[in-house]
Formats: C-alpha cells, sequence, structure tokens
C-alpha cells in the first residue's frame, strides 16, 4: 500500500473529489460575484451620492487592493498554522463584508466594508487553490482545480441576473445597489461549515508536520475510506514537529521559486489589469458603444453583458478546465493570452468597430473566451502547482495578491484611461499587456501529469533551510527547461 501522497496522486476520480470542488468553489462563486458586481452597483451610486471619477473607481477597486492584503496574510498562515486553521474564516470575512457594505450610510462606509469584503475575498484565493491541488491526483489536477476556479463564471452570471432582475422590475435604485451588495452574503455562508469539516490536508501533515499516519488517516476519512495509505517511515526534518518548513526568507531568497513567482505573479499581474480594468468597467464600455441616453441603457448593457458572457466567457471556462490536462496547463496559458490581446487589438485598430454594435460584441466576446480559456483560469492553477507543501499558500498568495494590484490599477485606471484614449485605446494597452503575460508564462514550468512533490522539487526546502541560497538547486525528475 502506498503512502497518503502517492494514494492522493493516483486515486480515480470519486465523490470525495466532487464535495471538495463544490465546497471550495461555492468560495469562488461568492468571490466573483462580488468583485463584479460592483461595477453595475456603482454606476447606481454614483448618481444617488453625486460621486466623481475618482470616487467611483475607488469603490470600483478598494476589494480589490484589501485582496492584496488578505492573499498574502491567509497565504502566509496557512502554510504556518495549516490549511484548516484558516479554511472557513475568509469566508466569514465575506459574509460580514457583504452584509454592512448593503447598510453603508456614506461613502466612507461603503469604502471601509467593501476593504474588509476584499481581505477574504483575497484569503480565499490561495486556500480554495490549493486545498484543491493537494487533494487532487496527478493526471486530473488541472480539471479539478480548473471547475473550482470555474464557479467563477456562475457566479458572474447570478450577479448579472440578479441586477436584470431587480432593474427590470423597477425596484428603487438605492435598495437595488443595496441588494445586490448584500446578496453575496448568501453563498459565502452556506459553506462556512463545510469547510470548517474538511480535515487538514495530507499534504500539509506529511511533509510539513511530518504526520504520516495523520495525513493516512485523513486521506481515509475524507474521500469516506475509497482511498487507503500507509503511514511512512519517520524521516528526520528540520521543520517543527518533524516535518520540512521552509521559512519566507528562504522562499523569496531561493533562485528557483523567485523565477516562479516572475512568471506566476507577474502573468498573473498583467491579465488582472486587462481582464478586471474591462470586465468591472464592461457597463462603461458597452453604454458607450450603445450610447448613453436613454432611462434603460443600464438595463440593456447589462442584458448584452449577460448575453456575451454567457455565450462566449462560460464556456471558455469549462472547456479550459477539461482540456488542460490534456493540453498542459502552460501551453493552455501561453495559448489564451495572445489570442485574448488579438481581440482586444483589433477592437483598438479597426476604424469605427467601436460604433458597430454587432461587430465590437464578437469580438468583445472572443477576448472574452481566450481570457477563460487560457489565462484566467491558468493562473489561478498554476500558482497552486509549482511551490513546495510548506510555501505552496504563500506562493499563491503573493501570485493572487499581485494580481489583485494588477485589477486594482485597471480598474481605478481603465475609466480615465478610456476618457482620454477612448475605449479602442485602452483596449490597445490591455492588447500590450497580455503579450507581456505570455512572455513571463515561459518563466514557469510545465505542472501537466507530474506530481506536486516533483514539480515543486521538494529537496529544495532541506537545502534551503540548510545554507539559504548557497545550496545547488537540484533539479526535479522530469522537469523541462523553460525560458
Amino acid at each position: 500500500m502506498a503512502d497518503a501522497l502517492t494514494a492522493l496522486d493516483e486515486a480515480p476520480l470519486s465523490r470525495f473529489h466532487s464535495r471538495a470542488v463544490v465546497t471550495a468553489g461555492m468560495g469562488f462563486f461568492t468571490d466573483a460575484y462580488d468583485l463584479f458586481i460592483i461595477g453595475t452597483a456603482t454606476t447606481l451610486i454614483a448618481k444617488q451620492w453625486h460621486l466623481t471619477s475618482a470616487q467611483t473607481g475607488l469603490v470600483n477597486s478598494i476589494t480589490l487592493i484589501s485582496a492584496f492584503v488578505g492573499a498574502f496574510v491567509f497565504g502566509r498562515v496557512a502554510d504556518l498554522l495549516g490549511r484548516k486553521k484558516v479554511y472557513g474564516l475568509e469566508a466569514m470575512l465575506m459574509v460580514g463584508g457583504a452584509v454592512a457594505s448593503a447598510f453603508a450610510p456614506s461613502l466612507i462606509w461603503l469604502l471601509v466594508f467593501r476593504f474588509v469584503l476584499g481581505l477574504g475575498v483575497g484569503g480565499d484565493y490561495p486556500m480554495s487553490a490549493v486545498l484543491m491541488s493537494e487533494y487532487s491526483n496527478r493526471k486530473n489536477r488541472g480539471k479539478l482545480v480548473g471547475l473550482v476556479f470555474s464557479m467563477q463564471a456562475l457566479g458572474t452570471v447570478a450577479g448579472y441576473i440578479a441586477g436584470l432582475t431587480l432593474l427590470s422590475a423597477g425596484v428603487n435604485a438605492d435598495v437595488t445597489w443595496r441588494l445586490l451588495l448584500g446578496l453575496g452574503a448568501i453563498p459565502a455562508a452556506a459553506v462556512i461549515m463545510l469547510r470548517r469539516r474538511m480535515p487538514e490536508s495530507p499534504r500539509f501533515l506529511q511533509q510539513v508536520r511530518g504526520e504520516g499516519a495523520a495525513a493516512a488517516e485523513a486521506v481515509s476519512r475524507f474521500s469516506d475510506g475509497t482511498i487507503t495509505a500507509d503511514a511512512p517511515a519517520a524521516r528526520p526534518a528540520p521543520g517543527r514537529a518533524g516535518g520540512a518548513r521552509l521559512s519566507l526568507w528562504a522562499f523569496l531568497s531561493n533562485r528557483r521559486y523567485l523565477r516562479y513567482l516572475a512568471g506566476t505573479a507577474g502573468a498573473w499581474f498583467v491579465f488582472d489589469y486587462a481582464y478586471y480594468g474591462n470586465s468591472v468597467s464592461a457597463p462603461l464600455i458597452v453604454k458607450s458603444v450603445l450610447g448613453s441616453h436613454g432611462a434603460h441603457v443600464l438595463t440593456e448593457a447589462l442584458a448584452l453583458q449577460l448575453i456575451v458572457f454567457t455565450v462566449a466567457a462560460v464556456p471558455g471556462y469549462f472547456l479550459a478546465a477539461y482540456a488542460m490536462d490534456r493540453i498542459g496547463h502552460r501551453r493552455l496559458q501561453l495559448i489564451g493570452f495572445p489570442l485574448m490581446g488579438l481581440a482586444f487589438l483589433l477592437i483598438g485598430v479597426i476604424p469605427g468597430i467601436t460604433a458597430a454594435v454587432v461587430p465590437f460584441l464578437i469580438l468583445f466576446g472572443m477576448s472574452y473566451f481566450f481570457a477563460e480559456f487560457g489565462p484566467n483560469t491558468t493562473t489561478f492553477v498554476l500558482a497552486g502547482e509549482v511551490y513546495p507543501t510548506s510555501a505552496r499558500t504563500t506562493g499563491h498568495g503573493i501570485s493572487a495578491g499581485i494580481a489583485k494590484v494588477g485589477a486594482f490599477i485597471g480598474v481605478y485606471l481603465f475609466p480615465v484611461i478610456k476618457d482620454h484614449l477612448g475605449v479602442g485605446g485602452a483596449l490597445r494597452l490591455s492588447a500590450a499587456f497580455a503579450v507581456a503575460g505570455a512572455l513571463l508564462t515561459l518563466l514557469v514550468p510545465e505542472p501537466a501529469g507530474r506530481s506536486l512533490e516533483d514539480l515543486s522539487s521538494e529537496e529544495v526546502v532541506q537545502a534551503a533551510e540548510a545554507v539559504v541560497g548557497l545550496a545547488p538547486e537540484p533539479v526535479a525528475t522530469g522537469e523541462r527547461a523553460t525560458g
């Protein structure tokens, strides 16, 4: 019988994998709803509170900058204390932030409550990605983690539907935006207890704490006995409780992991600049194409966004999840970035395209499809695969946090750039960022089909702990040379 890690790597897909996808994915449903509904809500808030463009941009983006803090803090704490210690706490922050935002009496308080919400959203990124990665088998890891991320599609669609329903029903604008923000608490609250009941990651127990017997027991319990494992022989290691623990300094001083950070965080940063700037500001984009006159422009814009997103983006999410293990996780990102950038570029350079609704929507939909069937999904997956167990949520948290800084810049500056360069100019800039993202992707290895331990070179943990930055870096078996 194999140990817990080998048992997990070779396990066939079963009900326990599905349960983990739902438990992790519902948090991501909430993340997407909360992050993307704000573009619709601020269109109403700006009129009611007479906000300037700068104030509107700040409301749209404050959650993203606090997500940077949440991703880093929760990611690091989860590597120090364990995944289970913090899993569910970030969902509580999302519940509290969403409910409080719905009752915000002023701009200042709305910013405060959205900041709190963002801490939970940021914390959910490394927790959901890494736990799913560590529970996945080797052959289907991309599919399982991708399905968690695909819940973003459903959360975004839910936001569009909620906005359309309330606006079409003629609900008062003040009540509408408050309901839109408050509804984000429901899915987060629904999974808090499920998350708290999940056992500790077997990989964390065995690799970091050195508790092989506990890891074997966790695998058996969570899989309802369908996966069984032997406790490995005890091994000496420098970390606490007999495991291998990579310090933050050792992690950030290691050339291999710095290169991976440049690849995962850098590519995710440039992607989120383009994606969030365009997605959160999509009401502005579509309204500028439709024209800004008429009482029902916002409703029409939301309806068109829903159609484009449902037809173009939603299939991209799920196709990426089901195809990436065959195509390759890094390879899919290298496909998606250029094609997404091409769509942005065509919108930016074809004369009069933003005045032609149908051609514009086709190209805008193409950009959505290749964002999802590419870097939007793969950046999330890759950052949870290439780091060692004792620094995996740290690496993912740093990557997700830096990405949200890119998203903050994109969301905050998009209205300003649009005013100066027009929609076409703003999208040409996004196309340039897509090229940069493809180049940065070359810095990470191809993870498809490889075990997490082989991919992240767990032996580097030992070397880095012994002599930080001085020990030679061993190459993982089967690692391909990269950029």
